[in-house]
């Protein structure tokens, strides 16, 4: 069993950048990767950033790459999801996910976080 707790959202302008945490609870962290999605009201949940166990291997979504950058602290249990240059469109709740692959987390999760608000104003 892995619980997810994410952190960090909150409202702030176009052009800003904020910094995502989601900290994990159990002792097999490491075995798992994690990824970041978000998912606005009426739309369908979407992946924005994915990272392997070990970390080498990433996946962005076309509308995040060069802007949005996930990375993973196994010492710490913790995901982050840095969000540069954030534009109104990026507004949605942002949930952290864990999987035993980046190709199983992107089909379906095994767990998931409770998700924190971000909010872009133009």
């Amino acid at each position: 069993q892995v619980q997810l707790v994410e952190s960090g959202g909150g409202l702030v302008q176009a052009g800003d950048s904020l910094r995502l945490s989601c900290a994990a609870s159990g002792r097999t962290f490491s075995s798992y990767a994690m990824g970041w999605f978000r998912q606005v009201p009426g739309k369908e949940r979407e992946c924005v950033g994915a990272i392997s166990s070990s970390g080498p291997s990433t996946y962005y979504a076309n509308s995040v790459k060069g802007r949005f950058t996930i990375s993973r602290d196994n010492a710490k249990n913790t995901v982050y999801l840095q969000m540069n240059s954030l534009k109104p469109e990026d507004t949605a709740i942002y949930y952290c996910a864990a999987g035993r692959t980046v190709i199983a987390l992107l089909r379906n999760a095994d767990y998931w976080g409770q998700g924190t608000q971000v909010t872009v104003s133009s």
